[in-house]
């Protein structure tokens, strides 16, 4: 309970409140706007946090990453466009809602929606995470290594259909992990005598340059220069939406579960849970007819789910850290930089961080709440932003903190390196997500086959001998081998 108090003293400060409220909106605003995301926010962001102290630079950290999952409804029902893959399924019927002239009902609908899949399932994150922690602490090296590779394998293996592009992307990653001196014998690799190479890259050069250099030329290149779109319509005053939100209970506690387990599930992400969650809506709907024609059960089944993954990738990535998408992957990235180990003795080393990363969250979806309740009416003036005056402005902010983070240009030409490497990467159809993961995770993945490989003195059948190593690696064998055996067993079925 101490800890806890601790934890809310820490954020009720005005400094750490208004930095909050400053990444909520940047949050809120990026999510909204088409092409943008959270998880460039939290790019650009994170070198400016390093003069912060840490409990502030993450909890300002997280609003963003909690206000760009609710924003991303705003674009998906005003101009049918999704502000973010998460709020990919809004648009059928929001989009809808709003060419019937039923703008604010949608928007008050998908702003209740975001708030009741985010707050309980940080809720139930917080009783989860000490639970999990108490196994996970129990797991040795084989096990850490085996769950970090099944991690890696189901984001490659689900790449869309990419699964081998996936691979590559992942062991593009885990390479460039290889550079610098190795975890454990201190063997230099691949610095070619380079001092700025020594300590391998930079975190912030990596992130920076893949997230926001190559996205921002990328969507130069494809001439996405102007504006997100203008909405032309009229929004009314938010309007609680309680007769629709009672006849959906059934709905919004399965949307719910959907989200969270799924969330749960690495690499998995809010994405695939607004779809899945849609999908499921309709097909229990007593008039299924109804959906993608301006129905308000599909905006309120996706808004929950995706906003309930929420909490789902926090349990891995606090319990076990594991991060549950690239956008957790780069706060798991950002907790590494500011000096916190996550994974399993976190809630024993730092028990009000903790509860204050589980606070935090909550207090952002209060924060993204109140400000879509009040700004509701101005939610076009975000999608007219123009492109042309906010790319400049972001790669200003992103290279400006590559450079003061190292303090030496090395790094930004590195940051330079790596945008041209997300170039060829978005052309040659290499997703990030797997790059990301295993960049994060590539270090602990060797520490742990160390480890593992010299307690069990070369033994590596070690791996498949004990038991929970063992399931995971049969895990990440079967993730592989799926995609080529579910269209054999469909042809049976026929």
């Amino acid at each position: 309970m101490a800890d806890f108090v601790s934890a809310m003293g820490i954020l009720l400060t005005p400094y750490c409140l208004i930095m909050m409220v400053i990444g909520g909106f940047i949050g809120l605003i990026l999510g909204a706007i088409p092409g943008l995301s959270g998880a460039m926010a939290i790019t650009i962001i994170l070198p400016l946090t390093f003069a912060m102290d840490s409990n502030v630079a993450i909890a300002m950290l997280i609003a963003i990453w909690v206000g760009s999952c609710s924003g991303g409804f705003i674009g998906s029902i005003l101009l049918g466009i999704p502000g973010t893959p998460s709020s990919l399924s809004t648009c059928y019927d929001g989009y809808a809602m709003t060419k019937k002239g039923e703008v604010t009902k949608a928007l008050s609908a998908g702003t209740v929606a975001n708030f009741m899949g985010t707050v309980p399932s940080i809720l139930i994150a917080m009783i989860a995470c000490p639970v999990i922690s108490k196994f996970a602490v129990k797991m040795g090296p084989w096990e850490y290594f085996a769950l970090g590779l099944m991690a890696i394998t189901l984001v490659a293996s689900m790449s869309k259909g990419r699964m081998l592009k996936g691979f590559i992307g992942a062991a593009i990653g885990l390479f460039i992990t290889q550079i610098g001196y190795a975890p454990i014998s201190s063997t230099p690799r691949f610095t070619f005598n380079s001092y700025y190479l020594s300590g391998g890259f930079n975190m912030v050069c990596v992130l920076t340059g893949l997230f926001a250099g190559a996205m921002i030329l990328s969507d130069y290149a494809k001439g996405e220069t102007g504006a997100a779109g203008t909405f032309k319509g009229k929004i009314g005053k938010f309007t609680l939406p309680l007769v629709d939100l009672t006849r959906n209970i059934g709905n919004i506690i399965r949307s719910f579960l959907v989200g969270l387990g799924i969330g749960f599930l690495p690499g998995m992400g809010a994405a695939l849970s607004n779809v899945v969650a849609y999908t499921m809506a309709k097909n229990s709907s007593k008039h299924p007819e109804e959906f993608g024609e301006g129905c308000v059960d599909g905006v309120i089944a996706p808004e929950v789910a995706n906003n309930a993954s929420v909490g789902g990738a926090i349990i891995p990535m606090i319990a076990l850290g594991i991060p549950g998408d690239g956008t957790t992957a780069l706060l798991l990235g950002g907790l590494t930089i500011h000096g916190i180990e996550a994974g399993p003795l976190m809630q024993r080393n730092y028990p009000v961080f903790v509860f204050m990363i589980f606070l935090a969250a909550v207090f952002a979806a209060v924060i993204a709440l109140v400000v879509e309740i009040f700004g509701i009416k101005a939610f076009p003036l975000l999608l007219k932003a123009p492109y042309h005056y906010l790319y400049p402005a972001i790669l200003i902010l992103a290279f400006t903190g590559v450079y003061t983070n190292a303090n030496n240009i090395f790094a930004v030409y590195m940051a330079l390196m790596f945008t041209g490497i997300g170039i060829w990467m978005a052309y040659a159809g290499i997703p990030s997500t797997p790059f990301i993961l295993a960049y994060v995770l590539g270090s602990t993945l060797e520490t742990n086959f160390r480890k593992a490989v010299s307690f069990s003195r070369g033994d590596m059948l070690m791996f498949f001998k004990r038991p929970a190593s063992c399931i995971l690696l049969l895990i990440a064998i079967f993730s592989v081998l799926w995609p080529y055996i579910a269209p054999k067993l469909k042809k049976k079925e026929k």
